[in-house]
This record gives C-alpha cells, structure tokens and sequence, in this order.
C-alpha cells in the first residue's frame, strides 16, 4: 500500500465520487423541470456513505437512487420542485469544496513528509 491508497484517502475519493454523482441526479432532475411524467430521483447520502465504508477499497460507486415521494405534483406527473434542486445543488457544491480543500491538505501532509526527509 502507498501513500495515496491509505484508509483516508479513499473515503475522500468515495466521499467525492458520492457527490458527483449526487449533483449528476440533481442536474438531470433540473433538465427535466418540464418533462411530463418525470419524477425526481436522489441518493441518500449519509446512508451510502456509511455503505461505502463498508465496501470493498477498489469496489465502484455504485448508488442506490430512489425517487423522492411526498413532493407536490403538476397535473402532467412531473414532480420536480426547482427550489428543492437548487438548494440540494448548492448543498452538494459547498460539499465538493469541502471534500476538495481535506484531499489537498492531505496531499500537503504528504508532500510536506517528503520534505522532511530531505
């Protein structure tokens, strides 16, 4: 194992992975705000993360998505709140930022190791 496969890292690399994916749903509810029938879709973030604790280290993100009930429906189907999408996207921006800023300062952490042993 190195440096950049250790415990750490990895839950960073999943924690990122989770988000993107996250904000990919939340786009593709925002691109259908229009499309008769269309129901909003999310992942539980909390519960996969803790899944993705518990699974393998090179194992795929792969998320359970659900469709988000109790949203108030037009008369064509669509159930999509633009509200609800832009807060949940402004949520996972300001969680991307977060998970980008503890991956570089473990990236310094290592970097200033190799310093170190200069």
């Amino acid at each position: 194992m190195n440096w950049l496969e250790d415990a750490g890292m990895q839950r960073l690399e999943h924690y990122l992975d989770l988000v993107t994916f996250r904000q990919e749903l939340i786009s593709s509810n925002l691109a259908n705000v229009d499309t008769p029938g269309y129901r909003t879709q999310d992942i539980n973030f909390e519960a996969e993360m803790r899944r993705a604790r518990m699974r393998m280290a090179d194992a795929p993100v792969s998320p359970h998505v659900q469709e988000i009930k109790g949203l108030i429906e037009r008369p064509d189907g669509n159930n999509v709140s633009l509200e609800r999408e832009t807060m949940a996207l402004a949520q996972v921006q300001l969680q991307y930022r977060a998970g980008v800023e503890l991956l570089r300062d473990e990236l310094h952490t290592i970097q200033s190791a190799i310093n170190e042993g200069k």
